[in-house]
């Protein structure tokens, strides 16, 4: 793969002969979009019936209703939105049943984490990424956050390797068939390091939704509902993962978390998380909002029958407005014992440096140990390592960077954040 990768074809794509194949074999399925079918599958799937509180049900027959409703969805595109439900349906079924057989995991404490908010796209990756390469330190694989808790009478195969990372690799395989672009711009092979977000989805809830499909009446109903008790939930599903461990009273585990969605509720993790040791990121918002609509613009091809680049730049730059207007709102929150915000910029320039400032907010100690544990991560993982894409927010979006930037005036007064798109 070439260092530098431009996508010439991002309105309007040449499909590659898989994308072809892959969009002509949906074709001929009729994926049941409906909360009814997708419970009923789960169920089936795990041999289990009880999905705990009902709550949940509307929330997924509001995703089942705007998404079966969308008629810009290819059936590949619903066939993959079917699939995540249904595998947050069993994970629902899974997590009730364990929580059910073993009460005791609600006393598990969750001491003391560190958690990662920040816009997406502005290095929280790596940086979660970088912290969990610290062997001190429990992070969430992609491969255990789709699949928290293990189908029951399901072993290891004979080579060692647990079932669900094999899924998790095949995902990834067919991800790359379809989508070859996808390792330079967001990276999901089953190693990886992925956002707690990923489980809320069991109780159908957070912004994730909104990143899989054009979802803007799950939007309104998220703004509008207190998050309270999915971050809740994320902690129950947190001492599942803890207590599987054989760690059954939390006293061992310091967990290294991140997702974007905290920026807008940084007072609900603070209600639920009290004790954390929260890093926000920051990076000029215009940067992130072109690398963010460039990646899911180029995820239409398949799942969408037609590449809206202006309706993904209308809804993300709104999105983002809306994430910085509440971090800038709630940043005191967090008190500065417990808090650090890290400029994008000086992040790339000395990623090791910054960790060690993180650290000694965190009281933890940096080892030589740890060191070298850091160190070998960021030599084995180079920036651009599997290309790097050319970002073209003019070119391909035909927004003018400085227009946009005058959007984020409140953000910029607020943090001294270095412009990069000019």
């Amino acid at each position: 793969m070439s260092d530098e990768i431009r996508i010439s074809d991002l309105a309007n794509p040449r499909l590659t002969a898989a994308q072809q194949a892959a969009i002509a074999y949906a074709d001929t399925l009729n994926p049941e979009l409906t909360s009814r079918s997708i419970l009923r599958e789960a169920q089936q799937v795990t041999g289990l019936d009880d999905f705990g509180a009902a709550d949940f049900r509307s929330r997924l027959d509001l995703l089942c209703d705007e998404w079966g409703g969308d008629a810009g969805l290819t059936n590949l595109g619903r066939l993959s939105l079917r699939n995540k439900l249904l595998q947050h349906a069993s994970s629902r079924l899974l997590i009730h049943d364990v929580l059910c057989r073993h009460p005791e995991i609600h006393d598990v404490e969750i001491s003391a984490p560190i958690i990662v908010a920040g816009l997406p796209r502005s290095g929280t990756t790596h940086l979660l990424n970088l912290m969990a390469a610290d062997s001190r330190l429990r992070a969430l694989p992609l491969w255990e956050s789709y699949e928290p808790v293990p189908l029951p009478r399901e072993s290891e195969r004979t080579d060692g390797v647990d079932p669900r990372y094999q899924r998790c690799a095949e995902q990834w395989q067919m991800m790359q068939s379809l989508s070859p672009l996808l390792a330079a711009m967001h990276p999901m092979n089953p190693d990886h390091i992925h956002e707690e977000l990923e489980l809320m989805g069991p109780d159908f809830a957070s912004y994730n939704y909104e990143w899989l499909s054009v979802s803007p009446r799950w939007r309104d109903n998220y703004y509008a509902t207190d998050q309270t008790p999915h971050y809740e939930y994320l902690k129950t599903v947190l001492k599942i993962l803890t207590w599987q461990d054989g760690d059954h009273s939390g006293a061992h585990t310091r967990w290294v978390l991140k997702c974007p969605q905290h920026l807008e509720q940084l007072g609900v993790l603070r209600s639920v998380f009290a004790d954390a040791t929260v890093v926000i990121t920051h990076r000029d918002p215009v940067s992130v909002i072109q690398s963010a609509i460039t990646m899911l613009g180029y995820g239409q091809r398949i799942n969408r029958r037609r590449v809206d680049l202006d309706g993904l730049f209308t809804y993300w730059s709104d999105r983002v407005v809306h994430l910085l207007r509440a971090c800038v709102n709630d940043r005191a929150v967090w008190p500065a014992a417990q808090s650090i915000d890290v400029l994008f910029h000086e992040f790339m320039a000395d990623d090791l440096a910054t960790v060690e400032n993180i650290y000694a907010t965190a009281n933890l100690r940096m080892t030589a140990s740890a060191r070298g544990e850091l160190q070998q991560f960021i030599n084995e993982h180079p920036r651009g390592k599997d290309g790097r894409v050319v970002y073209r927010l003019r070119e391909d979006f035909g927004v003018d960077p400085a227009e946009l930037r005058s959007r984020f005036s409140f953000y910029f007064d607020r943090f001294p954040v270095q412009v990069e798109v000019e």
